[in-house]
């Protein structure tokens, strides 16, 4: 645990290093508190260490995320487990009031989000795909898509400048593969932030060492220590890299530094928002090199 202590106290280091370079803004939307975590936790941290901006959002409090707990005092605990891991992360993270498990791709959900991308001014904003077990995954991706367009557009949500430039919109991985599987435009290699993900992720304590486990049948495997739970995390949540993943990492970081990658992050782009070169890929994903 020291040594991943030892890491979180260099991201902040890394925050106040890189002023003078110009900042890349990055918003990830997720249905519910964790959501972020799980789809960009270690492209975040990498955002972090070089001084860019990261907004976390959920567009729900998590209210229903339990077997045991619920309602409003759910709400504080997820809000809570959410603030101290955009600590971890580097992060700022947003929980929106909505009630878990019924997000709904309303106007005013929307003009929200528009609100939300605007004022932070983003580069590159994440989100899921629209093609999800989880109606909440589903209606935040269709509120971000429809969202796209409209960050632009001043008529729109007037009471908040509008963009000048329309950012990147993205899609997170997911195995879903109908009607049509997730492709990995973009490749971030997060081997050497790993494990400050998932230290990250950890901090959602009531989903991944109660509920989640509850769900699965796991629930008497967790173990005891904040150590041990890290490790045991990191044991089924860091996924093996397929070949699709593996060429996308090999066309970003060449040949060599490619095909040494043990973990990534991958990211499609979303056809609704900018679409951006290679040339504009590599300054708004700077972990990259060149």
């Amino acid at each position: 645990m020291k040594k991943i202590i030892i890491l979180s106290i260099s991201i902040f280091t890394f925050l106040f290093a890189a002023y003078s370079q110009e900042k890349i803004n990055v918003v990830v939307i997720g249905a519910h508190p964790d959501d972020c975590d799980i789809d960009a936790g270690g492209t975040a941290l990498k955002y972090a260490q070089m001084g860019h901006r990261v907004l976390f959002v959920s567009l729900t409090n998590g209210d229903a995320g339990h077997h045991e707990k619920g309602g409003g005092a759910l709400a504080r605990i997820r809000r809570a487990e959410a603030q101290e891991a955009g600590k971890r992360l580097g992060v700022s993270y947003l929980v929106l009031d909505n009630h878990d498990a019924e997000l709904m791709p309303t106007l005013e959900n929307r003009h929200e989000i528009i609100r939300i991308i605007r004022e932070w001014k983003a580069d590159v904003v994440i989100s899921h795909r629209p093609y999800d077990y989880h109606p909440d995954h589903r209606n935040a991706a269709l509120l971000v898509q429809d969202a796209a367009f409209l960050v632009v557009v001043p008529n729109v949500v007037s009471d908040v400048p509008a963009l000048k430039r329309n950012p990147v919109f993205l899609y997170s991985h997911d195995s879903f593969q109908k009607p049509s599987p997730f492709k990995p435009d973009i490749a971030v290699d997060i081997t050497d932030v790993v494990e400050q993900k998932i230290y990250g992720m950890a901090a959602h304590e009531s989903q991944f060492f109660e509920w989640l486990p509850w769900l699965n049948g796991t629930l008497d495997q967790v173990p005891a220590t904040d150590e041990q739970r890290v490790k045991w995390l990191a044991g089924f949540r860091i996924s093996p890299i397929g070949d699709e993943l593996r060429q996308s990492l090999v066309k970003w970081y060449g040949a060599e530094k490619g095909e040494q990658v043990k973990v990534a992050e991958s990211f499609e782009i979303c056809e609704f928002g900018r679409r951006p070169s290679e040339d504009e890929i590599r300054r708004l994903f700077p972990m990259m090199g060149k």
